[in-house]
């Protein structure tokens, strides 16, 4: 395992993290911040409590949820995106490096920006609304299981966008969609039967349960599939970027 071919990329992506600290931390915080205002404060006057915790504590985990899909599939996909658009995708594929060293360097940055991004959400919320988490070890394995899978996710985007919008379209018309249904501000169970139902075939919810789970032992499905649906995901993932290091699928041609 070649660490230092890994921590020189990793090294990379952070310093440009830390060179666009507006954009990559403070916007999505404020982003946050006016959800929080707009549905913890205006709308969770209206409804006091689901399932007995509060409006605005309810919906925590679903807005950390939701910057969490979309920043790691953004940081992940830009990422690889650049050195393609560059062309000096050709200098990582002629170094002594393996696919999977690539990987880990690109993927563990995007998790970390992501992670760091989750931390300062939680700590923003706790300005706004009262926070308690019953499973604070759950919830970190949550938090870095979604960061890791969603950002190679986002790693397997960069590779096959061959364009700016194509990088755009899966969180804009996808993730974040599938985010708002899958019980991010509100629990299935106040749903018809026949929405429930429909609601079980968005993957989103599943993380959702699983992170609101960890915070107040409250969750619309089981743990246990929570947590095998996204190794799951993960499992695919890798699958799909062995599938095209193996094949150079975008890459060498």
């Amino acid at each position: 395992m070649n660490f230092y071919a890994i921590s020189s990329i990793y090294k990379f992506e952070m310093a440009r993290t830390f060179r666009t600290l507006l954009q990559s931390i403070a916007s999505p915080v404020l982003s946050t911040s006016l959800y929080f205002i707009v549905f913890g404060s205006a709308i969770g006057s209206r409804i006091q409590e689901i399932d007995g915790i509060h409006y605005g504590s309810f919906i925590v985990p679903g807005l950390v949820m939701l910057s969490l899909l979309t920043e790691s599939i953004s940081n992940a996909s830009f990422g690889i995106y650049f050195p393609k658009f560059n062309g000096t995708i050709y200098e990582i594929l002629s170094a002594p490096v393996t696919m999977w060293e690539v990987v880990i360097g690109y993927v563990g940055a995007a998790a970390t920006k992501s992670l760091m991004l989750g931390v300062l959400m939680l700590i923003t919320a706790s300005f706004f609304v009262p926070i308690r988490i019953d499973h604070p070890i759950l919830m970190v394995f949550f938090l870095v299981l979604t960061c890791v899978s969603f950002s190679l996710f986002g790693f397997v985007i960069g590779i096959w966008a061959d364009s700016f919008e194509k990088l755009q379209m899966i969180p804009m018309l996808v993730i974040t969609p599938l985010v708002f249904l899958g019980g991010s501000f509100y629990s299935i169970q106040m749903l018809p039967p026949f929405w429930q139902k429909l609601s079980m075939f968005n993957p989103v919810l599943y993380l959702v349960s699983g992170f609101r789970y960890s915070f107040f032992e409250r969750a619309d499905v089981a743990l246990s599939v929570s947590i095998s649906m996204i190794l799951v995901f993960l499992t695919l993932c890798l699958t799909v970027t062995w599938v095209i290091f193996r094949t150079g699928y975008k890459i060498k041609n």
